[in-house]
């Protein structure tokens, strides 16, 4: 058998590479020739799942031979069911330490089976558990009391059993955790739900310790109570991990005995279950181990340091006397929420953080879970920081953990939402990181593995449920994950620990600076500038100066910077706001609106910080700023509305120049308004299309009727009716940003004038309206395109009805016809647009349809679109108008569709693609998985193109796939800024592609 041939029949395919693989998997009777046996596919493709195949495999031989007879239960369990074979290959597979405990008591594993519930205890079930475990009766009340239970086994029995149970518990604990890994039907524990659960354990396994140290030290005459702090006090303890305490006892009289008791359980804890650290108490470890309640409060009002009322903020009465350790915490928290009144408390605890990384051993910083650069404590300390400073005040602040008190700074406005959103993702990572290296040998860990240790991050990455992706091994996943979060985290834990810092930013650099310009620099950079040096140059140029002005701008720039450093490009949007505030700087009421409006700043951050089109309009139309402040206003104005408005200012100048800079102006101020409404998501597409063409439309009527004065006062009078008929995007409705205005012009001569005079008139009104409205000027381009009309180019620029008329009669062609699907009167004479309307009716929706030669036709005419028009060097998948399952895909499938059955389906007699689709679907043309792959497809290209054009600045057709540019649009589409960028581009790549796969049976047939 040849190498290649053995490979794929042996165990390494499955991941099981040990040498004696094959042979343990026969013994077992679950291989065979060729393969895994019939019965035990399942099990061994689970095997393959788990975090490490050649360990959960040994763990199942050693787990044999410790059952002997009882094995066959086992094995028909875990062959069978889901459930176990998740929960024993995930432990076996993860942990060696579990898997020795396992293995020491294998009828443990029944725990595992079926029957256990998939949600995790709760602290109730585990205390009684381990009070019961070491003989303290739980009804009796609670242990560490003058009245509380206490263990009726001796010390030393007391203690194995406690510990037996415990690791029993964790054992449970654990396989509930890790079984979706290995069977992914199963349900995956959430975070806060792990740690809580731990939590719970550790808080029974003190009240068991403490029930057996009651029992040593003889009847009670006084209350002990025990109160959690760090992250048990908070519920959100690891596996291995020290449990943070403090004691309190009453009477005064009894501490020696209170003492003895706290000794006791700290010892029996420590030897059955985990290390008791009460090195948090006043005074720390040369303080007295348990004090009164009246000496804890004594303490911290006259000495406790910043760092100790830090503590205080997960303290939580878990153990012994309840009653008494609610009172001291409702007594010392008062003191948490004004220790932020404190000289320097701010600076206090940034040195104290600093000083925690300090203590880490040289040239482990960057694989430093917990203490290291973008760690887990870079979190908690930025977390804990905004708490003592906002929760004086804000009540809804004083959660203990983490994450509880990340959402609700988050929730309070304290924290913008999407750093809340990806804090708390990198948060859970990093944890789950830590978890899973506690779990492999039950050992106090926080060191991710070194990047040449490729077997480690193999394991570490299975455990953690992440796979190769094709191109990476999973070690490599792992570690380009665990970069990115770490980066994240540390960038997120300078733009809110040091937040109090940009005040001196903001100034720099006046005689109050606090921060050196380098300093300065280095937390622009820390909060997302890649040019600290031009983000300073634009502060100094906005604060220098004694003005109100400067002193205002001193005042917004703060707020601003850190609103700017969560948009796509803060160095565009910090430049784009220097360029605006300088063109206003005349405007009385711009900074006071920024100042007063929070709103407005924060709604003007996101659009300077996204589309490079905001600021170039705003200098112009700057009143918008106004709207920014009143979302009714901003994003529910009426077209119609809107579009009368326009041509009623218009009509107030007899130049035809002077109307045309009126009219330039009212659509500059709709088309601002619409972008930053659509770019805030306060507008859906629909939305946006029918405005941009409400007012396309409006200008165009204000042109015709300038350019009509104009044309009458030249040549003394008025020689015919005039229509002008949208086409193509404006026609429909459809109208993007960057979109021309396509058109026909129809005229109809007036009493007393010939056919060719007429045209005469209409084509110099049209040729005026283009002149005028192509003017130079620093606007949006306002190009109109007649270039669809008979003959083309070479045509004349307008035509009576009855030459359009005989013309489609005698020369038309299909593609002309085709045209004529989105023709719709849109300016000029109402009468003569609706008549122009019902002669073409015959023409696009022809009697009986197409024939077949028609319908190859413009299959050809397609084709050649797709092959000479596309751009040079662009990406046809990316492209938005012209590409693969693209507007011109969905456009040209429809519109074939309307020309064959338009006639005997008037649904199907609209401008519109996207009631086009519908109808087509509800007349059975399409089927309604294609309706819905096909309307998706169009929406998102339309909003992409809309997108890219807001972004650069000009059209484009061409949708980024990388760079800040691709991460801009994704922003301005409304996609949250943690979003990957590239899950855009592969939502957009898998949308397009699935409509062209439709274009391909419907219109290529």
């Amino acid at each position: 058998m040849s190498n290649r041939a053995h490979a794929a029949t042996s165990p390494a395919r499955f991941g099981l590479t040990e040498e004696r693989a094959e042979e343990q998997l026969r013994a077992f009777g679950w291989w065979q020739a060729g393969g895994p046996a019939e019965h035990a596919a399942d099990l061994i493709g689970a095997l393959s799942r788990s975090p490490d195949p050649d360990l959960a495999l040994r763990g199942l031989d050693r787990l044999r031979d410790a059952l002997g007879d009882d094995w066959a239960e086992l094995e028909r369990a875990i062959t069978t069911e889901v459930g176990v074979r998740g929960r024993v290959l995930g432990v076996l597979g993860s942990s060696t330490a579990l898997t020795d405990f396992l293995a020491a008591n294998p009828n443990l594993w029944r725990e595992l089976d079926g029957r256990m519930p998939t949600e995790l205890p709760g602290q109730d079930d585990l205390i009684a558990d381990l009070l019961t475990a070491v003989g303290a009766d739980p009804e009796v009340g609670e242990p560490g009391t003058r009245d509380g239970t206490t263990a009726a086994l001796p010390s030393a029995e007391a203690i194995r059993v406690l510990k037996s149970r415990y690791r029993a518990w964790l054992l449970r604990i654990a396989a509930a955790d890790l079984a979706h890994v290995v069977e992914a039907s199963l349900p995956v524990p959430e975070y806060e739900a792990v740690t809580a659960c731990l939590s719970d354990l550790a808080v029974a396994a003190l009240q068991g310790a403490l029930a057996v140290g009651a029992a040593e030290v003889g009847p009670l005459r006084c209350g002990l109570a025990v109160i959690a702090m760090g992250k048990c006090g908070a519920r959100e303890l690891n596996y291995v991990s020290d449990v943070d305490v403090v004691f309190v006892a009453e009477p005064d009289s009894e501490l020696g005995q209170a003492t003895r008791l706290a000794s006791a359980m700290m010892r029996i804890a420590g030897a059955a279950c985990f290390e008791v650290d009460a090195a948090l108490r006043p005074e720390g470890k040369a303080g007295a181990l348990v004090r009164t309640l009246e000496g804890h409060l004594a303490y911290y009002k006259r000495w406790a340091r910043t760092w100790e009322f830090q503590a205080l903020l997960k303290a939580r009465p878990v153990a012994g006397d309840l009653e008494l350790g609610q009172r001291h915490v409702d007594a010392v928290r008062p003191m948490v929420w004004t220790a932020g009144d404190r000289d320097d408390f701010v600076a206090d605890v940034q040195a104290m953080r600093r000083r925690v990384e300090e203590h880490v051993p040289v040239g482990l910083g960057e694989r430093e879970l917990k203490l290291g650069r973008g760690g887990l404590r870079d979190v908690e300390f930025a977390v804990q920081l905004l708490q003592m400073v906002h929760g004086r005040t804000d009540e809804n602040l004083r959660e203990q953990s983490t994450v509880d008190a990340l959402a609700a700074l988050g929730a309070g406005g304290y924290v913008g939402r999407a750093d809340v959103a990806e804090l708390s993702e990198s948060y859970r990572f990093l944890r789950l990181l830590e978890h899973r290296l506690q779990l492999q040998r039950l050992r106090r860990t926080h060191l991710f593995p070194a990047d040449d240790d490729r077997a480690s991050l193999r394991w570490l990455a299975r455990a953690c449920g992440i796979r190769a992706d094709g191109r990476r091994s999973s070690g490599e996943v792992l570690v380009a994950e665990f970069r990115r979060h770490a980066n994240r985290v540390r960038r997120l834990h300078e733009k809110l620990f040091y937040r109090p810092l940009l005040e001196a930013v903001a100034r720099v650099p006046t005689e109050e600076l606090r921060l050196t310009p380098k300093a300065a620099g280095q937390r622009l950079a820390a909060l997302g500038y890649t040019s600290p040096e031009g983000a300073l140059r634009h502060i100094q140029a906005l604060t220098e100066g004694m003005s109100r002005r400067a002193a205002i701008q001193g005042a917004l720039l703060p707020v601003l910077l850190d609103l700017l450093a969560s948009t796509p490009d803060p160095d565009g949007g910090l430049l784009a706001y220097r360029r605006v505030s300088e063109a206003l700087a005349d405007t009385p009421w711009y900074l006071r609106l920024l100042r007063d409006e929070g709103a407005v700043a924060q709604r003007l951050a996101t659009l300077l910080g996204t589309a490079k089109v905001i600021p170039d309009l705003l200098v112009r139309a700057p009143e918008v700023l106004r709207l920014l402040a009143d979302t009714k206003e901003l994003a529910e104005r009426d077209p119609a509305e809107v579009a009368q408005s326009l041509r009623s200012a218009v009509a107030r100048h007899a130049d035809p120049a002077q109307a045309v800079i009126a009219a330039r102006s009212l659509r500059r101020h709709e088309l601002l308004r619409v972008a930053c409404a659509d770019l805030l998501g306060l507008i859906e597409l629909p939305a946006v299309c029918h405005a941009l063409s409400s007012v396309w439309s409006a200008v165009l009527g204000s042109a015709v009727d300038a350019a009509e004065r104009a044309v009458c006062a030249e040549r003394g009078a008025r020689a015919a009716k005039l229509a002008v008929i949208g086409m193509g995007r404006l026609g429909g409705d459809e109208l993007g940003y960057g979109s021309d205005a396509d058109v026909l012009f129809v005229c109809e001569p007036l009493a007393g004038f010939d056919d060719s005079a007429a045209v005469k008139y209409a084509s110099a009104v049209a040729e005026q309206v283009r002149k005028l409205l192509s003017a130079p000027s620093q606007d949006p381009a306002l190009h109109v395109d007649a270039d669809l009309r008979p003959e083309g180019r070479s045509g004349p620029l307008a035509r009576t009805l009855e030459s359009y008329r005989s013309y489609y009669a005698q020369w038309g062609e299909t593609w002309e016809f085709q045209a004529l699907l989105r023709a719709r009167y849109v300016a000029g004479d109402a009468e003569l647009g609706e008549r122009f309307r019902e002669m073409i009716d015959p023409i696009r929706y022809p009697d009986g349809g197409l024939d077949h030669a028609e319908v190859v036709k413009i299959r050809r005419i397609k084709a050649r679109v797709e092959s000479e028009r596309m751009p040079k060097g662009g990406d046809p998948k990316m492209n938005a108008k012209l590409g693969r399952g693209g507007l011109a895909d969905v456009e040209w499938t429809l519109q074939l569709l309307q020309l064959q059955h338009a006639h005997r389906v008037p649904e199907l007699r609209t401008t519109s693609t996207v009631d086009g689709l519908a109808a087509a679907g509800a007349a059975g043309l399409i089927g309604p998985e294609d309706v819905e792959v096909l309307d998706a497809a169009w929406k998102l290209a339309t909003r992409a193109r809309n997108a890219v054009t807001l972004v650069r600045g000009k059209p484009t057709d061409q949708v980024p796939s990388q760079g800040r540019e691709l991460a801009a649009t994704v922003r301005a589409l409304g996609y949250p800024a943690s979003m990957d960028p590239g899950e855009f581009v592969d939502t957009y790549r898998r949308t397009t592609r699935r409509a062209r796969a439709a274009v391909e049976r419907l219109f290529y047939a």
